[in-house]
């Protein structure tokens, strides 16, 4: 038994000394994790301070550059490209007889687009041109009747002075016999006679006196009959006008340079007038048409700079400028203009359309189209004290009224 007990200690004497040993190197493993882990927690720490500094830092620059410059840039994306183009319709209707330019082709201003058959319009101005005809040859021949009237009227002339001539003469005898009837030189049968050639003769100048004023009274109707065939040739000859525009009319041009779109003509197609065949866009007038709202144009005005980028070139800037801002919103211009004057209201943003020249080279225009989406972006930096002096100008209006 003692041996055994002596036995026992010896045994367990080096197992406590290697649990020893073993717990020493559990607790310099637990110091060692705790440095490094201090270690660590202190590096996170300057990171994040340092980030922090950062953000601090770019957070004061942004909050410093928009309140000194970048709130003045009012930008949106809700604009496109626009061009004024023209829709192309006939004035007269028809069939087609040719269609003279293809979809997308390059016209010029004045190029003939489509023709349409003109052989009625030129029908109708022959027809015309006929009664004009007609008109002053009726005039001619009422013009030769005056020309024949006028010997007429000569030879009335004549006749009434030969007629007066006579009737003097007469009237003559007749006062001469009266004194030789009284004493006897003469019989009364002779003075009657005499007195009796008197009547005759005057009433001979009445009658010729008649033939002339007849006379005269038709050369002035044949003037009016004159007239009348100059003014039938007149009408035709403005219905003549009317059917040669008619006849110019068949034949389509362009009022402008551009290129064609939306070719829907073919030929033989029936067209009645102001059906649209075509358009026309002029690619060298383009212009952008921004929609901004209401709460950003306060310091817009016409001639500010502004950056345009096209979504179709990314990279590109162009540069362009304010031409205009509409006169009211896109609301008051639309086909069915709100009427807020309900029970139930509900405040929307308005836009307004603002028109911008666009100040490209011919090289980014070739490539730019109607209908682009683009977003620009206006510098209103010259008018940013604008609001301020509008305010204070109305207050001292307001305090000048009280």
């Amino acid at each position: 038994m003692s041996d055994k007990e002596n036995a026992h200690p010896v045994e367990a004497q080096p197992q406590s000394a290697s649990g020893t040993a073993g717990s020493n190197e559990k607790e310099n493993s637990k110091a060692g994790g705790q440095k490094g882990s201090t270690k660590k927690n202190h590096m996170l720490r300057l990171i994040l301070l340092a980030l922090g500094a950062v953000v601090l830092a770019g957070g004061g620059g942004w909050l410093a550059y928009h309140q000194l410059v970048g709130k003045y840039f009012e930008e949106t994306e809700d604009a496109y490209l626009q061009a004024d183009a023209v829709t192309v319709s006939p004035k007269v209707g028809g069939y087609v007889e040719a269609v003279l330019v293809k979809e997308n082709q390059p016209v010029a201003a004045g190029q003939a687009l489509v023709r349409i058959d003109p052989r009625d319009y030129r029908a109708q101005a022959e027809q015309f041109q006929a009664q004009i005809d007609i008109a002053r040859a009726n005039a001619d021949a009422v013009r030769a009747q005056i020309g024949e009237q006028e010997s007429t009227v000569a030879q009335a002339r004549a006749q009434l002075a030969a007629a007066h001539d006579s009737a003097a003469f007469a009237a003559n005898e007749a006062r001469r016999y009266a004194p030789l009837a009284e004493i006897g030189a003469e019989n009364a049968e002779t003075l009657a006679a005499r007195r009796n050639q008197a009547d005759q003769g005057a009433r001979q100048v009445a009658v010729q006196r008649a033939v002339l004023t007849n006379a005269e009274k038709r050369i002035v109707s044949l003037q009016a009959q004159v007239r009348q065939a100059e003014a039938q040739a007149g009408t035709a000859q403005a219905q003549l006008k009317a059917a040669e525009v008619n006849l110019q009319s068949t034949t389509l041009v362009t009022s402008i340079g551009g290129r064609v779109g939306d070719n829907t003509v073919r030929v033989g197609q029936f067209v009645q007038p102001g059906t649209r065949l075509m358009t026309v866009v002029p690619l060298d007038t383009l212009y952008v048409g921004a929609n901004f709202k209401e709460t950003q144009i306060g310091r817009m005005r016409v001639g500010q700079p502004v950056e345009i980028k096209v979504d179709a070139l990314p990279g590109l800037a162009l540069r362009g400028h304010i031409d205009s801002l509409a006169p009211g919103t896109g609301a008051q211009f639309s086909l069915l203009p709100p009427q807020n004057a309900t029970g139930n209201f509900t405040k929307i943003v308005q836009r307004v359309p603002v028109r911008i020249v666009l100040d490209a080279g011919p090289d980014a225009r070739r490539l730019l189209v109607p209908g682009l989406s683009l977003k620009v972006e206006v510098d209103t930096r010259n008018a940013k004290d604008a609001i301020k002096h509008v305010r204070e100008r109305e207050e001292d209006r307001q305090e000048a009224g009280r």
